[in-house]
Parts: C-alpha cells; sequence; structure tokens
C-alpha cells in the first residue's frame, strides 16, 4: 500500500497555492519535489518556497518553510521548471524590464536545487544577455517553523521561529534539531529579524553573477533511518527500449525516485529498504516496503532481504494494546516521536496497527527464495517467519472463526488498518460504514498465499509444520468460498470483506485484483473476476478504480472510494497474468500506462477516478504523495507481467511467457536479475523471444493464450 491516509482527514481540501487554511490538509498536485531521504524539498513550480506543505525537510522534521529569491523593485516571471532527475530541478525567470532595450528578455535568473540527506544547495545564477550595465538589490529570504512532519500535514500552522545571524547566514534551533542556512559569497548584509540576505549586484553586458546557498538540518541523535551510500545500489537497474516510448521513460522515471527513496537501519546499514513516499511517508512502512521489495524482486533479492530483515528486528515480542504490538506482528510505521493529529488520533513512534503486513512478509520471503535469495540467508529467517505463521493463527484470528481480521482497540489508531486504511473505506453497496471487527476479503488471500508459501518453506529446509499450514489454508480456502461470496445483477461476486457481525460488506471494488493468482480462488471463480476487472465501472481507462462507479459512495477523489491507485492496478495486473487472463491484464496495464505519461513518468500514490471516457489526462488527487515507492515500482510488476516473468531457482528454472507484449514490441530490456546473474530479454516484432543468461537454470518459453 502506502500509505494511506495513514493519518487520513476525510473532510481535507484546499484551495491551491498559498497557506492552506487551519485544519485542512496542504495540496500537492501543482508541487514540485525533490527528494534523497531521509531529505526533501517542496515548491511551487517557479521554485519558489513559501507557504502550505513547501519546505525543506529532515527526518519528519521542517528545516525550512520558507526559501524566496525577489529582486527588489522588479518583477521575476518564471519561465520554466524542470526536474533533473529524482534530487534536483532546475528553475529559470526573467527579470522584467531590466536591461532591455527590445521586447525581448536581458537578464534571467537560474535556480539550481539539488537534495542530499541533511543538506539543500541552492545555485543561485544571474545573466546579463543585454547591452546595458544593470544594478538591482537581490534578496532571499528564508524562515522556518521547524514543525513535526503530522503538523503539517494536518494543516495546523506553527509560528515562525526567530533566526539567529550566523555569519554569513542564518540558523534556527528548537530542542534536538538545528538548521543553519549559508551563502558563498556572503550577502552585502543578513537581517535576522527579517530572515533576509540581501546582495548587491552590478553585471556588464554579458556578463554573469551567482551564490551557492546551503541550508544544513541535523537532529542531535543522529537519523532515525539513515541514507544508504550513494553507489550501494540493492537492484540492478533495468534499461527498456521499446516501441512505446512512455514505458521506457515511466520505467526510468521510477528507477531514479526509487534510488533516492533508499534507507538503511542503523542497527545494520547493509540493510537497506523503500520509504514509503514523500513527503507524507518517507520511513519505515511494514505494508509499503514489503509490496515496493516484492514489485522489484526481478531485479534481484537484495532489497527483499534488507526490508525482510529491517523488519524482522522489530517483530512483534509482546502484547501491548497501546502500540498494538502483538507476538510475532510486523509493524505498520516507525517514526522518531509520537504523532499527535488531533485529541482523537495519535499513533506511537513504533506502531503496529496493520492486519496484512504479517503474511506479506512471508510471502516476500518466499518469492524472494525463488528468485534466488541465498538459502543460509533464507534459513536465518525461518523462525521469524514461524512466529508470523502463529501470529495468523492465534492473533489476526483473535475469535477463531478462520478469518484474519483487524479491529483498533486504542481508541485513537487506525479505524481500517488494512491498505485502504482511510476511515471512510469500507463500504456497503448503500453507502453505509462497516462495523468492526472487519475481515478483509483481499487479507484473506494474503493469508492463504502465506501458509501456502510458509508450508513450502518450512518443507524444503526441513522444519516441522508444512502439512498443517497447507490444511490451514485449505480450510481458509474453503471457508472464503462459503462466507465471502455474495450476488448482484452482474452475478457472483466476493464482498470487500465481513463486518463485526460476519455479514458480507457488499460492494463491488478493486479488491478482486488482490485475489487473482493467490491460490485463493478457482478458475470459474478467476474468470467472473476478470470480467468484473474488465468492466468500465472499475476499469476506469487510467487504472482500477478502487470503488466501482456504480456505488453509492462513489467519489472520483475519495482516497479509497473511487481514486485509483497504481500499486493496486499493478498487482491486478499481475494477479490476471498470474490465473491466465492476458487480455484484461493488458487494458489495465495501457490505461496505467497513459496515465503515467500524464504524469510526466512520476506517478502519483494516487489519481482521480474519473477515467478516460471524460479525461484524456487523469486529474491529479492534490494531496497525494509524489513519488511514492509501490506507484514507482509497479512500473516493474507492469513489465514482468508482460514477459510473463517468473523464477523458481530452487527448481532451477525460469519461465518466460509473454502475454501482451505486442503492442510494446519490438522490445528489449537490460538488467533484470535472476540468483545474482544478469537477465536480458528481448522480443523481436514477430513475437520471438531471445533471452540472455542466467547460467544453471532451464528457460522456458511458453505464449500465453486467453482463457
Amino acid at each position: 500500500m502506502d500509505t494511506t491516509v495513514k493519518t487520513h482527514d476525510m473532510t481535507n481540501s484546499d484551495t491551491g497555492p498559498g497557506p492552506s487554511a487551519e485544519g485542512l490538509q496542504p495540496f500537492l498536485h501543482d508541487a514540485c519535489v525533490t527528494l534523497y531521504a531521509p531529505s526533501f524539498a517542496i515548491s511551487h513550480a517557479d521554485g519558489q518556497i513559501d507557504g502550505s506543505a513547501d519546505g525543506f525537510y529532515h527526518g519528519d522534521s521542517r528545516a525550512l518553510a520558507r526559501l524566496t529569491v525577489a529582486a527588489d523593485g522588479i518583477a521575476i516571471a518564471p519561465v520554466r521548471g524542470v526536474f533533473e532527475g529524482a534530487d534536483r530541478a532546475a528553475f529559470r525567470g526573467v527579470l522584467r524590464g531590466l536591461g532591455e532595450e527590445t521586447p525581448d528578455p536581458a537578464v534571467t535568473l537560474q535556480r539550481r536545487r539539488l537534495v542530499t540527506p541533511g543538506r539543500l544547495e541552492e545555485t543561485l545564477e544571474v545573466a546579463n544577455a543585454g547591452r546595458q550595465n544593470v544594478r538591482f538589490r537581490l534578496i532571499v529570504t528564508a524562515g522556518t517553523d521547524l514543525a513535526p512532519m503530522e503538523r503539517v500535514k494536518s494543516g495546523h500552522a506553527q509560528s515562525p521561529l526567530s533566526a539567529t545571524a550566523t555569519g554569513s547566514g542564518l540558523g534556527w534551533s528548537r530542542d534536538t534539531f538545528a538548521v543553519r542556512l549559508t551563502s558563498s559569497p556572503e550577502p552585502a548584509s543578513v537581517d535576522p529579524a527579517a530572515g533576509r540576505l540581501e546582495y548587491e549586484i552590478e553585471l556588464a553586458p554579458r556578463s554573469s553573477w551567482s551564490a551557492v546557498l546551503h541550508c544544513d538540518a541535523a537532529h542531535e541523535d543522529g537519523d532515525q533511518f539513515p541514507a544508504p551510500p550513494a553507489d550501494s545500489l540493492p537492484w540492478r537497474t533495468p534499461v527498456l527500449r521499446s516501441a512505446d516510448r512512455r514505458f521506457d521513460q515511466w520505467l526510468s522515471q521510477s528507477a531514479a525516485d526509487l534510488d533516492r527513496l533508499r534507507l538503511t537501519d542503523p542497527g545494520e546499514p547493509a540493510d537497506q529498504f523503500l520509504a514509503a513516499g514523500a513527503p507524507w511517508f518517507l520511513t519505515l512502512f511494514g505494508r509499503d516496503s514489503l509490496w515496493a521489495a516484492r514489485m522489484l524482486l526481478p531485479l534481484g533479492t537484495d532489497l527483499a532481504a534488507g526490508t525482510l530483515r529491517t523488519l524482522a528486528r522489530r517483530q512483534g515480542v509482546k502484547s501491548d494494546q497501546d502500540t498494538e504490538e502483538q507476538p510475532g506482528k510486523i509493524l505498520h510505521e516507525v517514526r522518531r516521536a509520537t504523532q499527535n493529529f488531533n485529541e482523537n488520533f495519535s499513533l506511537p513512534p513504533c506502531y503496529y496497527g496493520t492486519v496484512d503486513a504479517t503474511p506479506l512478509w512471508i510471502t516476500l520471503l518466499h518469492d524472494s527464495w525463488r528468485w534466488g535469495l541465498a538459502p543460509e540467508q533464507v534459513e536465518q529467517l525461518l523462525p521469524h517467519a514461524e512466529s508470523a505463521l502463529a501470529w495468523m493463527r492465534d492473533h489476526g484470528d483473535a475469535d477463531g472463526d478462520g478469518f484474519l481480521k483487524y479491529i483498533d482497540r486504542t481508541g485513537r489508531g487506525l479505524a481500517n488498518q488494512g491498505w485502504k486504511d482511510s476511515g471512510d473505506s469500507i463500504r456497503y453497496r448503500d453507502g453505509r460504514f462497516a462495523t468492526s471487527p472487519i475481515a478483509l476479503c483481499e487479507v484473506q488471500a494474503y493469508a492463504y498465499e502465506a501458509a501456502r508459501g510458509g508450508a513450502d518453506l518450512l518443507r524444503a529446509f526441513g522444519r516441522p509444520g508444512a502439512d498443517q499450514w497447507e490444511e490451514w489454508a485449505e480450510r481458509l480456502r474453503d471457508r472464503f468460498r462459503s462466507h465471502f461470496w455474495v450476488e448482484d445483477e452482474h452475478g457472483p461476486y466476493p464482498a470487500v470483506a465481513l463486518d463485526g457481525d460476519k455479514q458480507p460488506v457488499d460492494s463491488v471494488t478493486s479488491g478482486f485484483g488482490q485475489l487473482l493468482g493467490t491460490g485463493l480462488l478457482n478458475h470459474e471463480e478467476s474468470a467472473l473476476l476478470a470480467a468484473r476487472l474488465g468492466a468500465a465501472d472499475l476499469d476506469s481507462g487510467h487504472g482500477l478504480r478502487t470503488l466501482s462507479s456504480d456505488s453509492v459512495a462513489y467519489n472520483p477523489y475519495g482516497y479509497h472510494i473511487g481514486s485509483i491507485w497504481p500499486h493496486d492496478t499493478a498487482i491486478a495486473v499481475h494477479g490476471l497474468f498470474r490465473a491466465g487472463f492476458p487480455e484484461t491484464a493488458a487494458s489495465l496495464s495501457a490505461g496505467l500506462l497513459t496515465a503515467s505519461a500524464g504524469f510526466d513518468g512520476r506517478l502519483p500514490e494516487l489519481f482521480a477516478g474519473h477515467g478516460a471516457a471524460t479525461d484524456a489526462r487523469p486529474s491529479p488527487y492534490p494531496a497525494s504523495c509524489r513519488p511514492q515507492a509501490w506507484a514507482a515500482a509497479s512500473s516493474v510488476m507492469i513489465l514482468q507481467s508482460m514477459l510473463g516473468l517468473s523464477a523458481d531457482v530452487p527448481s532451477g528454472t525460469l519461465t518466460v511467457a509473454p502475454g501482451f507484449a505486442e503492442e510494446y514490441r519490438p522490445l528489449k530490456v537490460e538488467g533484470l536479475d535472476v540468483a545474482g546473474e544478469r537477465l536480458d530479454i528481448s522480443i523481436d516484432a514477430d513475437g520471438t523471444a531471445h533471452i540472455e543468461g542466467p547460467s544453471g537454470l532451464v528457460v522456458k518459453r511458453e505464449h500465453m493464450t486467453p482463457r
């Protein structure tokens, strides 16, 4: 998931650029986000950092809330802002009227931004292309509130802090967080009361002037999750050349963003994982980090191994109602301090309020083993897998009815604890909210897949319990068939959940896609869901709607009740491929690819569900994270599904079964990885596939035909 609105306020809205209304979540759809986890910057498209969620952030704290550049008495007209990778951007403007003899601009300001861990660097360059000498004053204004992330996210303004002069710049501090802004060359004057640095600039024709601003931010006790070395990428970087350049761009931009979302476990710096997304979730999230690592398995197993070990070190060992920790449970999220959103909603620094991270952890271990994770690394994690399996039986199914379910027992945590964890996400067809405890349909599929995968691992490594977990999985499969299936005028389908009275919550949702390919359904049931997923109420033409557009509660801007989440669509595409329905998979993939082009290759966490019938380009969800780890990683899962790629290294086989590659042929992808060896695949225009590497595996070439 992502995140979700982990802390979603259903009433949030905003009015666009500038300060947001008090108590309303800031909008981000037109923001420029540059990042290098655990730091990032948010600005307007012209580069100005000023208002709402704008700022330079480090480690869940806002280091700068304002950094603006102005010319005294002269208007600066923005011309262009552009990303130059994930961690840098450039902005150009014209100083209107200065040095001009014709309608042509003469003096321009270029602002180049670079984010590195703990540092924002802004290079200002003024160039005079005219024939006159020009003289003016350039003014940089800086300020901050040093606000914690949850205060920014919930739209609660904090008073700006007074700055102190620090030689060539300004400084701020509160508690253990300190920020310093310096300039080279030194400004002509520094005014800490106004937060101003002023430069007297005189330029002859065809000359230029430049200055470099550095903002350094640090917590006294260091980074909670530090950035890894730049050259320690835990996956191969794929390069795709296809007949559809949109796909190539999407994969390339996603790879750049994923690189800058990497973080490390401070206890074992070699173990890396992906932060969920910027700006709201730039930290460890169980569900998000697990899904992103699973999506990237075709690029190598090192990220998955680091993610598994990082979460295993924090696996629950006791029962604690305040944090929702339980023995064997995998956590939801980790923060530096308690997040206090309002009097009824606060989350502890290490929060376990998730029902699905635990089975997803088991399945990632199983899938990593299949993709070639070294047996000794798998074996070291098996005690954690056994504890996670036990959690599903003993705690996830607290009342013994055979289904995994959740309820917020703290009264202050997340009311919904699946990936659709906003407060209004689980609804009946008539729009009513479901009552807890809630058993989600996709979580039963995760549990089934985890039990079967866990049994495979236990048997392969000579540990007891495999037969019992296979039997547990089959009982779950039978119970799901008898309790979840309902019917409407279009036929049978699984309810999104069972409520606290064990009655089906009968809305039609994207959850269908996450059931496919897990083994929970038979072929006839899978065919019913494939047909549903291909219908216009769910397939928007830009991806999969989270809730049918025919539903009473449907809202194209609803966080989980009508919007489109790229990772959700990608999981459905992969499930359709695994279940043998390539045509529906192709339709959903094509829609997501169209959406990626509408966002310049950087798909957001989610976007509005209006669809291609009314909007040629998808409308942003205004408060969405962008980039988001599992949205970016979705590009790799779509590629994997298109190639029909699967691995079973323990059995010595690799399968390539292109199911819907026709529109992208000819294509070549270089830099995939199986068992630590490089894998390159090309498909000619006539469909002939060529596979290079790896050694020691039998390559099965199959052709998938629609069922």
